[in-house]
């Protein structure tokens, strides 16, 4: 029997397996180093990056950034895989690990560049996002209204790499910051003891 040259071609253009589906998450939390520890960890997340989104400046330092002169706000990006973790689990954790009801801070760090955010890339993770946020305040047990913003996705810039796994390359000033800056103290208060 001959096959047709068509299908002899496609055998060899057509790969052997398919690659991996991968997407990408981008939220903001406050302080950068204490947002990749709780995504790090999770099953079917393949990389956190620190960085700067929403802002007006292209290519903005952490200096620029830190003085609140850009615009942006410090945020992680999330590369994950669907078929293991789902946009919506990623939001329950986020919400989790942040303070939903302060307003342009978060914890000790005040100012626009640590206000909290959901940055969507497309229709479905903005559905999500509303939605996650609609449920949030039908169960949240706290009574103040909720200050994190949901606007589309902008250009996000990595922070510098020293930046970068903050938590692993300096676990003591890491724990440190954290301690100091009453971040699991406000979040037991806000979700009780984890």
């Amino acid at each position: 029997m001959k096959l047709p040259l068509i299908l002899i071609l496609s055998l060899f253009t057509t790969p052997l397996y398919a690659e991996k589906q991968q997407e990408i998450a981008l939220f903001a939390g406050g302080c950068f180093w204490c947002m990749e520890p709780p995504f790090d960890k999770l099953d079917g997340v393949i990389s956190t990056t620190s960085g700067y989104t929403s802002g007006h400046k292209n290519n903005p330092t952490y200096r620029e950034v830190s003085a609140g002169h850009t615009g942006h706000t410090e945020a992680i990006q999330i590369v994950f895989d669907p078929e293991i973790i789902s946009y919506t689990k990623l939001l329950d954790v986020f919400w989790k690990n942040i303070d939903p009801v302060a307003v342009d801070r978060q914890f000790c760090d005040a100012g626009t560049q640590y206000r909290s955010g959901i940055y969507y890339r497309d229709t479905t993770q903005e559905i999500a996002a509303k939605h996650s946020l609609e449920q949030l305040e039908k169960t949240k047990p706290f009574e103040e209204d909720i200050a994190t913003e949901i606007i589309a996705a902008s250009t996000f810039y990595p922070a510098e790499e020293y930046h970068q796994d903050y938590y692993i390359k300096n676990p003591l000033r890491y724990k440190y910051y954290r301690y100091s800056c009453g971040r699991d103290q406000r979040l037991s208060e806000l979700w009780g003891v984890k």
